[in-house]
This record gives structure tokens, C-alpha cells and sequence, in this order.
């Protein structure tokens, strides 16, 4: 298994770059999973519904089941949340797991930058940034790997090219006292 970040400001992309690479990627055989990181409150079941009652009613975990498809939530209930090694560990083998998010970590990353946001790039005061996808192709240090934010075919390549065993990334995190 092996891990790479999608990072960047809000609004640069990356989750339409994520769904645009997911298709991709499996045309090219490889399995894909995805991990991304919520800055506020979230809900993945439906108030009123079975796996929403339980949860309000003080469930520590819940897991919905059907022939399609299963997913288990796991409430915090105050416990401190988990880093992202943790949540890595929590992951069934696939080929690539594409982190969303956690820019502040120290696994490989591609930045997603867009022009319009007007915002800086991460790079260079984040020395995990393997690669740039971007928009302004003057964006991009002359020796940053780099691809067009609508190449995605390009964009796949940094991926399979730079994501790093899912040991290495935690040893990595660790390092940063962020495991």
C-alpha cells in the first residue's frame, strides 16, 4: 500500500482533482482508497435514520451494512482526534490511498494550487511537497516536478511516481512527532 497527499488551500481543487484521478487510476489497475480530513462537524448518516440514532444515542462505533456496501463511524466523544498514521493503520490494503487534506503533515504530497485563490504556495516551507499541479505554469520552481491542474493524466503520473509505502509514511510522521 502505498500513500500520497492531495494539499492545498481550500478552494485550489483538490477534491474535483480527486475525482477526476480516482476513474484514472483505476484504468490503470490499481485499487484506491481515499482518506480526507473534515475541519469542522460532519455527518455521513442521516438524521432520523437507524446508524444516526445509535450514534446520537451514545454509540462509540457504528457500522451500517448492506450487499453494496459498509461503513463504520466511530464517535470521539471528547477523545483527542486521531492522528493521521492512526487513521492510516485503520485501512484496508489497497494498491493507493490518496490523502485529502492534512497539509501539515509530513507525508509525500502534490500540491494543488490555483491561480485565482491568490493564495501562496506551500512549497517550499513544506519540504514533503514532491510535486505541483497548477494552473499557472509560472507557478512552479524550475525543479518541482509539476504537471497542468487539467492535465490529470500527468497529474497520475506524480501520483504512482511519488507516493511512498504506507511503513515509510508512518515512519515519516512519526519523525515529525505527528503519529
Amino acid at each position: 500500500m502505498r500513500v500520497i497527499g492531495i494539499a492545498g488551500w481550500s478552494g485550489a481543487g483538490k477534491t474535483t482533482l480527486i475525482v477526476k484521478l480516482i476513474p484514472l487510476l483505476r484504468a490503470r489497475s490499481l485499487t484506491v482508497s481515499t482518506l480526507k480530513h473534515a475541519h469542522h462537524g460532519f455527518d455521513v448518516d442521516t438524521p432520523g435514520k437507524d446508524s444516526y440514532l445509535h450514534r446520537e444515542a451514545g454509540a462509540s462505533e457504528v457500522l451500517v451494512a448492506s450487499a453494496n456496501r459498509w461503513a463504520l463511524m466511530r464517535e470521539l466523544r471528547g477523545a483527542k482526534e486521531p492522528s493521521l498514521a492512526e487513521l492510516l493503520r485503520h485501512m484496508s490494503p489497497v494498491d493507493l490511498v490518496l490523502v485529502e487534506g492534512y497539509k501539515l503533515d509530513a507525508h509525500s504530497k502534490i500540491e494543488v494550487h490555483r491561480a485565482l485563490n491568490a493564495k501562496p504556495l506551500l512549497y517550499p516551507n513544506d519540504k514533503t511537497i514532491a510535486a505541483l499541479a497548477s494552473d499557472a505554469a509560472e507557478a512552479a520552481p524550475r525543479h518541482l516536478p509539476h504537471a497542468h491542474l487539467d492535465d490529470v493524466d500527468a497529474i497520475a503520473d506524480l501520483i504512482v511516481r511519488f507516493a511512498r509505502p504506507l511503513e515509510e509514511t508512518i515512519l515519516h510522521l512519526a519523525a515529525a512527532g505527528r503519529a
